[in-house]
């Protein structure tokens, strides 16, 4: 499988390179506005291949967006120090409108975006693209796995033993799935005062992480998973994973991209999987649908560059 990365020479972007490249056989070409960057990434990368031959790696140019079966959109505007993701709308919203430019009219391939505010981003693509809505999937894995690190520490579970979901938007209205929590297969409901710690350990995760002012964003968790999805979208099988697709009637909503659970394959979406919702997690997806939508509507209500 052919993959471009775009903002290949930034951390995500190289780390789900490498991701790529120790799980097997992907031709992966890094693509960045800061050429530099990107071929020392690929250099660097090269000697990965000794340990872990079977694919290949290579820094390139814009115009090989085309020729990728899976784009990863990466890229964004220098990190800095907030209280939400909004944060970097604008700025990302015109490098993604540039990526989107590099796209040719009838490109088959699958567009994984990962730059932020990605549910607005992915819903803004979508209609200035016109791509099938089921070839545009937003990267949200990290929320469910900071919930499942979160109900471990509650539980005091090794890391790996809990399954658990965050639906809705990756920002402020996320929806953690209570009710679907398995430790080793088995259902496990939280106490209230484990569920108030566990919701606040995960509400507070970007603040806390951004407060640092380290200049990087969750940058391993992301490559990794951004691999493993892509290894997903190459094999399809079972595997149930969340992630921001633009809904045409599923869950009661339309128009708009937010997290939900999925089964990938060759072509992007196979299946948008019904879950039967409580209460609680139903209206507070309606919410994120509605946040969501409000901002793809302003960044479709701000005139073009000329």
């Amino acid at each position: 499988m052919r993959v471009a990365i775009v903002g290949g020479g930034g951390g995500v972007g190289a780390s789900a390179a490498f991701n790529l490249l120790l799980a097997g056989a992907h031709d992966v070409v890094l693509v960045d506005r800061r050429r530099e960057m990107a071929i020392s990434h690929a250099l660097d990368l090269e000697q990965v291949l000794e340990l872990s031959p079977g694919g290949s790696i290579r820094d390139g140019e814009p115009g090989d967006v085309a020729g990728a079966d899976v784009v990863v959109l990466a890229g964004g505007a220098p990190l800095k120090v907030n209280t939400t993701r909004l944060a970097y709308l604008e700025d990302n919203a015109a490098i993604v409108r540039e990526n989107l430019g590099w796209i040719p009219d009838g490109w088959p391939g699958v567009l994984l975006m990962v730059t932020n505010p990605v549910d607005a981003l992915v819903t803004w693509a979508r209609r200035r693209t016109g791509i099938d809505r089921r070839r545009i999937i937003g990267y949200t894995l990290n929320d469910s796995l900071r919930m499942r690190t979160a109900v471990g520490m509650q539980l005091g579970v090794a890391p790996g033993r809990v399954e658990a979901w965050v639906l809705g938007e990756h920002g402020d209205a996320t929806v953690p799935l209570w009710d679907r929590i398995r430790v080793d297969g088995e259902p496990v409901a939280l106490d209230p005062g484990a569920r108030a710690a566990a919701a606040a350990w995960m509400g507070s995760w970007y603040r806390r992480h951004v407060a640092l002012d380290s200049g990087r964003s969750s940058t391993w968790t992301s490559g990794l998973g951004i691999a493993r999805m892509i290894g997903a979208l190459e094999r399809g099988g079972d595997e149930v994973w969340p992630g921001s697709v633009v809904l045409d009637g599923e869950y009661g909503l339309s128009g708009v991209a937010v997290g939900v659970p999925l089964r990938l394959g060759p072509g992007g979406v196979r299946e948008i999987v019904a879950w039967d919702l409580d209460a609680e997690a139903a209206a507070g997806l309606a919410h994120a649908a509605r946040v969501v939508g409000g901002v793809a509507d302003d960044l479709d209500a701000q005139p073009s560059p000329a």
